[in-house]
């Protein structure tokens, strides 16, 4: 456990279906300090296991995720965080840290996504070490942000070169107004 001085912050920014990867769920975490995004592709039941968590609703069965999180509560474990240890092959790793009713500190291996939707769940940290974020962290283009302006000197070629680019990185909030952009300029809005 050597990253655990070597840790950074992340939030859940957005949770969307994949363009690039049909059938599969982008999921997009934030370093809360440096704003650089990770995109992380994810399973349809994973999403659906972040997404119901993230919304607070109450299914009528419990999911796999409520079931092993009320499992370690009712004996009295609970999770301390989250984390996000590797990027190999463009595969994440992560662990669970639990500490059980006697003090004892458990690392469990998990599958980030997993890992995400027991972190949702018990309200907690969700971190990745500085070598995770600066191998797959992106900060979004300056010229993709909301100013006032900021497309007028794109030409419309490089307009949908930027699209390919982001939409790429997974990072659908900005492709959005990037493709609204075209469309204005298309005179389709």
């Amino acid at each position: 456990m050597e990253y655990l001085n070597n840790m950074i912050d992340l939030s859940i920014i957005a949770l969307s279906e994949s363009i690039s990867k049909p059938g599969n769920y982008a999921l997009i975490l934030e370093d809360v300090v440096g704003k650089r995004r990770i995109p992380l592709i994810i399973g349809a039941s994973e999403a659906q296991a972040i997404a119901v968590a993230m919304e607070k609703m109450q299914p009528l069965r419990p999911f796999t995720h409520d079931l092993f999180y009320q499992a370690l509560t009712q004996t009295g474990v609970i999770m301390k965080e989250a984390v996000i240890t590797k990027v190999k092959d463009e595969i994440f790793y992560a662990t669970i840290s639990l500490l059980t009713n006697s003090g004892e500190r458990l690392v469990l291996d998990a599958r980030p996504s997993d890992a995400i939707a027991l972190a949702v769940r018990f309200n907690c940290p969700l971190r990745a070490t500085t070598e995770v974020v600066d191998m797959s962290g992106y900060f979004v283009d300056d010229k993709t942000r909301d100013k006032k302006g900021s497309y007028a000197e794109y030409t419309l070629a490089e307009l949908e070169e930027l699209l390919a680019k982001i939409i790429k990185k997974e990072d659908y909030e900005s492709a959005a107004r990037v493709r609204d952009a075209i469309d204005r300029r298309k005179g389709l809005r």
